[in-house]
């Protein structure tokens, strides 16, 4: 448990901000900073209020328990009130480790979402379609926005490619251990000795960067105009409305055809840019933190196979974590998503706690 004197340092901070808040003009950027500061600290106080008032509670029915002279019948009520409160108090426990954790700061951030189809041609395209299709079911199921930004398909109507833009409150935080190799074993429709094949899809996810966390100069851009084309290399457009973007210092490349509009493609192209930019700062920041992370669920590396979809067994497995789950059917429509998501973020939150030292 958390020292209590660490959580008074809390608490004061909290009035102290308070304090800071009541006599401030209400603005500039001392403001907005004492203002997130003050918000953040908001639901750890909460919790620990609530934690505080529990602990005051059982400590007076354990006095009523302990009297001599006590009535039986109120004591009885004493000791059901105490053992309802002592299984209450190391969840609220937990709750405040959990919420004392540093945050990310990309966790609030929309996200960009990348879906390649990998090695396994056909059925790797079938299977990358399939996937990019979970993703947005489950956003929807979340109650996020899901843009499509690009979607190259294949001549069967497989997926070579997608991006699209997913909206709503904590997206990233949800989505970030979704990055890396995705495996599926099945047999494929056009095998007719009923083998089990076995193709992977890559996905990646980045937190979607704003134009102040990320400054990109005109000067580093290199940007083509070209006519779209589809599947099999014919031309869908008429005129050159598709972009390509290239950021001269990190080489990163990034092309936007299916609008109609170059203008709408640039913009699309931009925003795909600067968060893969952004993503690849924080890797290079997140580097010595990660090395010494030997335990943690996942850092993200687009190389890294994180999971298999077996659809003879009907069974996913996170490799991660270990995490089996029967309900490959409800995987692929988004419904068993959300249980994997959030076993993957307990991990993840078990781990940091580990390291700070505090038991679970």
């Amino acid at each position: 448990m958390i020292p209590d004197d660490k959580l008074e340092q809390i608490i004061d901070r909290f009035r102290n901000l308070e304090g800071q808040l009541a006599s401030s003009t209400g603005s500039g950027d001392d403001y907005a900073s004492i203002s997130k500061e003050y918000a953040d600290l908001g639901p750890v106080v909460e919790c620990i209020n609530e934690l505080r008032s529990v602990q005051s509670e059982m400590a007076d029915l354990a006095e009523m328990m302990a009297d001599p002279e006590g009535d039986d019948e109120m004591r009885g009520m004493a000791e059901e009130e105490f053992a309802s409160l002592k299984d209450r108090q190391p969840v609220l426990e937990k709750q405040v480790q959990v919420l004392m954790l540093p945050k990310d700061a990309a966790d609030e951030k929309n996200a960009i979402l990348e879906v390649r189809a990998g090695t396994g041609g056909d059925e790797a395209a079938l299977f990358a379609g399939e996937l990019f299709r979970m993703y947005q079911r489950f956003a929807d199921l979340e109650g996020w926005k899901f843009e499509t930004l690009t979607y190259s398909e294949t001549d069967l109507g497989g997926l070579k490619d997608a991006q699209a833009a997913i909206t709503g409150r904590g997206v990233f935080a949800r989505l970030k251990f979704e990055s890396g190799v995705h495996r599926v074993q099945r047999v494929p429709e056009t095998e007719s000795g009923g083998r089990i094949h076995t193709s992977a899809a890559t996905v990646a996810v980045l937190p979607e960067a704003e134009e102040i966390d990320v400054d990109i100069e005109d000067k580093d851009l290199r940007i083509d105009v070209f006519r779209a084309s589809g599947p099999g290399g014919q031309s869908v457009n008429t005129t050159d409305s598709a972009v390509r973007i290239t950021h001269l210092p990190s080489g990163t490349v990034v092309i936007q055809q299916d609008e109609k509009s170059q203008h709408k493609n640039k913009a699309k192209a931009m925003r795909v840019l600067r968060s893969r930019i952004y993503d690849a700062e924080r890797a290079r920041a997140d580097a010595e933190r990660a090395a010494s992370r030997k335990g943690q669920v996942g850092s993200g590396d687009r190389s890294e196979r994180v999971r298999t979809y077996n659809f003879p067994q009907g069974r996913v497995t996170d490799h991660r974590i270990n995490l089996t789950l029967y309900k490959l059917d409800k995987m692929m429509t988004g419904e068993a998503m959300g249980e994997m998501v959030d076993a993957l973020v307990s991990e993840d939150q078990a781990t940091r706690l580990a390291e700070m030292g505090v038991a679970n």
